[in-house]
């Protein structure tokens, strides 16, 4: 019964020895240049300007939230709807269109609030 694992072990040991072999050839043959510049944070093509601790508006995470939120809504709903007129030939339609009706509910008086608060106004 050992033996039947026998080829997962030589591919184990052929994907060790590969990668092993690959970082110390690059470790031989590699160049050295140690560039002024090459340590420094780089992102978006612009050298870093200030601290990084900057105090953000709590607008931006509230954005994101409600990116997440209504993503979420979509992923489920999406295959809700293609699955749909098969739930209903199974005769589950109601009951399951009850529960997303629900679902939606939940997420439009989300919504509400939010745009009562102000939330999805940019500019303040």
């Amino acid at each position: 019964m050992l033996i039947d694992y026998a080829p997962i072990l030589v591919l184990l040991v052929v994907v060790a020895l590969f990668a092993l072999g690959n970082v110390v050839l690059s470790e031989l043959l590699g160049s050295r240049s140690r560039a002024i510049g090459k340590a420094d944070a780089y992102e978006c093509g612009m050298g870093a300007v200030g601290s990084a601790r900057i105090r953000l508006s709590i607008h931006f995470y509230l954005v994101a939230v409600l990116f997440i939120l209504f993503d979420v809504e979509s992923l489920l709903l999406i295959p809700w709807a293609v699955a749909a007129r098969g739930l209903s030939a199974a005769g589950h339609g109601p009951t399951v269109f009850v529960e997303v009706l629900a679902f939606v509910l939940v997420l439009a008086v989300g919504l509400a609030f939010v745009w009562r608060k102000g939330g999805l106004e940019w500019e303040r």
